[in-house]
Order: C-alpha cells, then structure tokens, then sequence
C-alpha cells in the first residue's frame, strides 16, 4: 500500500457567517458559499461550520462572538453597503465591544471614486469596527475589512470573488485539499460495504458518495479527500481495486 505523510498538522478550521432577509426568505439565493468554501480548500484551510441569519444586529453579533471564538477563522458575507438592512458593521463591533467608526482612509478612497456624487450614504461604506485593519494587496487595493480572526465580506457575488483573492493571500500556506473522483453504476447499497473497508483503513482520507438519479454517465459519485495526495490516491486506488468487472465507469 501506498503511504503518505501521516504527520501532517490538522488544517486551520474556518466558519461562515451568511447574513441577509433576502436569503432567507428565498429572494436571492447565495452564490458565496461554494465560492468560499473551494477557495479555503486551496489554501487547506477547513470550512466545518456555515450559519445564515437575518439582518438583525444582536443575532449577527451573537453568532459573531460564538464563530470567532470557536474557528481559527470566521468569514461573514453581506449587510456591508450603505442601506437601513447593512448590519454587519455595527454587529461586528458590538460582537468585539468596540464602536464603529469612520476609517479615514477608507473615506478618502470613496469621495475620490465618488467625486462631487459622493453622499453621506457612501460614507457609511466607510465604516469599520475600531481597530480593524484594511487588507488590500497591491493587485486590489479597495480594501477588505479585517478585525481580528474576522473576515467581513460584501454579499455581492461580483464583489465578493473580487476581494476573495485578498483573503486567501493573508491565511494560506497550509497544504491544499487534494480531491479525486470515481463514478460508478453501482448503488450506495452495494457499494457501501466496500467503501466501509476504504473509510475503516484510510482514517485520514474524508470519502464522499453522492448518487445521481437522472444522469446516463453515472449512478454514484464517489470522492476521496485529503491534504496528502499520496494518501488520497492510495484510497481511491483501494476502492477502484475491489469493484467488480466493468467498473468503474471513470476515474479522475
């Protein structure tokens, strides 16, 4: 049997904080989430934890103080623009006991985007909970906010990706997650007992099984995951090794 390094540190575990009426009411759907969490994979870092709450500052800064405390990292998506319904600011500084207030820099960053447009309800982009710091890098210099372990993060799906790359910049260096895939015709009832074995011998190896009810190609998906791609070949190899003839239908 292939072996890998087993003495990897675990990942940095991460949090996500998916915040607006509008998603949970069926209005908009989010399109953060898969993109956040195939980022943090990149970057091995774990995303075990996704809550999504109303536009409501005492339960934003509730789940705030919980998720900080409890993740090495806690990212937030929405409620950062300039309407009655963008919370998160003010939550987030109740959450951390600071106030929010005006960052100068990044005021000056908006009355010269803004020009003579520039209002009273741009300015409110500026606000940031006392002591955050402003990460930027030098290919996106608009600003994202940071306090503490605490990403916040616009809700705006263009907006979003755009300042992603700035996060991942500042919290990678882990391994990556290594992802492999095989598609069968077999059921999960069938094929349970073999995965079993795979799951039992490589502990450290996350194995997936998603079947599919209407796709010609395939009737199950099965993925093997981990930071060590040794490792994860070695369980997907495993597994290919005990289906029976014809199978699987295709391996990546």
């Amino acid at each position: 049997m292939l072996v890998g390094d087993m003495s990897l540190a675990p990942p940095s575990t991460a949090a996500a904080l998916v915040i607006g009426n509008e998603l949970l009411s069926g209005k908009v759907d989010d399109k953060n989430l898969g993109v956040l969490a195939r980022g943090l994979r990149g970057a091995g870092v774990a995303l075990t934890r996704v809550v999504m709450v109303a536009d409501v500052v005492e339960l934003i800064a509730a789940e705030i103080r919980a998720l900080s405390a409890s993740h090495d990292w806690l990212f937030t998506s929405g409620g950062v623009g300039p309407t009655h319904d963008d919370v998160t600011i003010e939550a987030a500084a109740l959450a951390f006991g600071v106030r929010a207030v005006i960052n100068p820099e990044l005021a000056a960053m908006i009355r010269a985007h803004y020009m003579d447009r520039c209002t009273d309800g741009h300015l409110r982009m500026a606000l940031v909970p006392e002591g955050a710091v402003l990460e930027s890098t030098p290919e996106l210099r608009w600003p994202t906010v940071r306090i503490g372990n605490t990403w916040l993060l616009p809700g705006i799906p263009e907006v979003f990706r755009m300042k992603l790359p700035v996060v991942l910049a500042r919290i990678g260096g882990q391994p990556a997650f290594v992802s492999l895939a095989v598609y069968t015709n077999m059921d999960e009832g069938v094929l349970k007992p073999l995965l079993d074995r795979v799951v039992f011998a490589f502990a450290d190896v996350q194995v997936g099984s998603y079947p599919k009810w209407s796709d010609p190609a395939y009737r199950t998906k099965l993925t093997f995951d981990g930071r060590d791609a040794a490792r994860v070949a070695a369980a997907r190899d495993a597994f290919v090794a005990t289906l029976p003839a014809g199978e699987p239908q295709r391996i990546e």
